[in-house]
């Protein structure tokens, strides 16, 4: 399957980035993104690292400013550089339908990982959530964090799916643009913890897991729109639905479900402690489910595009 092209024909005049230099490229994106809501946005608009500390603003910013500048230096490379239309990365027609299936399939995937943990005893409920109380103040951050966090999952999903995923198998086919964006997109949340704890490398494999998956789903849909609803899904529902851990990081936000907390009398292996579910052999379980559902359902024999020889 060499010379795959998943989500768009390439033309002659394309130019492609070489293999290790996109990798490169991808890490390069993401530091800078990190980078310029520091150096740009935060400090010209007054904010300090102790009021980014207390937590009021920090997850918003991250999320909006620094992943939003991901999705833009992405943009600017496959257009100013490779030639390239934002079709030819996945970004092209369905958007709502595509997003919304996806979407719904994170909420369930998500919901349906946190309700087996619970009704195992691996999680219980500290306090209700903020649902039914409707007022202004309560639903504004949950509905600031459900935009950061669909500019987030598309920001993660453009630059490692739509881009890197494609331009190596655009050269070495789709089994390597898998594996190669999936151990990189784990990579880059090794640092969402201080201590290389069982519960964190577990949530690493995991993140694999969830990176083949999306892949394939990439691969069989022709597009990166459902992948994206599917990213930002699963991740606004664990940490602003549940209250939980998202990948090791807890957002300071009332959630709107239920907040819940692990249960510390049951095996970290089940509630995945301080990592969150995505710690959990629940997830992996469900996540290679879902590999097996996306290969029976034809997502390896997705043919693409033939490049030109």
């Amino acid at each position: 399957m060499k010379g795959i092209e998943a989500f768009a024909p390439r033309l002659i005049s394309h130019r492609r980035t070489w293999s290790v230099a996109a990798v490169i490229m991808a890490v390069v994106f993401i530091i800078l993104g990190q980078l310029a809501t520091i150096f740009a946005f935060v400090s010209p608009l007054g904010f300090t690292a102790e009021n980014l500390e207390s937590g009021a603003w920090q997850p918003l910013f991250w999320l909006l400013v620094g992943f939003g500048f991901i999705i833009i230096l992405t943009a600017l490379w496959v257009i100013f550089f490779e030639r390239r239309g934002l079709a030819t990365i996945g970004l092209n027609g369905q958007i709502l339908q595509r997003y919304l299936k996806g979407f719904g399939l994170g909420l369930f995937f998500l919901g349906l990982s946190v309700g087996i943990i619970y009704s195992l005893g691996g999680y219980f409920i500290e306090k209700p959530g903020v649902i039914g109380k409707f007022s202004l103040g309560i639903l504004l951050p949950i509905a600031a964090l459900l935009l950061g966090f669909i500019i987030q999952g598309g920001a993660e999903e453009v630059v490692t799916r739509g881009w890197l995923m494609q331009v190596i198998a655009s050269r070495h086919g789709m089994a390597l643009g898998i594996a190669v964006s999936s151990l990189l997109f784990s990579l880059l949340h090794i640092g969402n913890q201080k201590s290389l704890t069982p519960e964190f490398i577990m949530g690493l494999l995991n993140i694999i897991l969830v990176a083949v998956f999306l892949g394939l789903y990439a691969f069989k849909e022709g597009s990166i729109w459902g992948v994206c609803g599917w990213h930002s899904a699963w991740n606004w529902l664990l940490g602003v639905g549940f209250g939980l851990e998202v990948s090791g990081i807890k957002l300071d936000v009332t959630p709107l479900i239920t907040d819940m907390a692990y249960n510390s009398a049951v095996p970290w292996w089940i509630t995945g402690k301080d990592f969150g579910p995505e710690g959990s052999v629940i997830v992996s379980i469900i996540l290679m489910a879902g590999i097996v559902w996306q290969v029976m359902s034809g997502a390896m024999k997705a043919e693409g595009f033939k490049a030109p020889e």
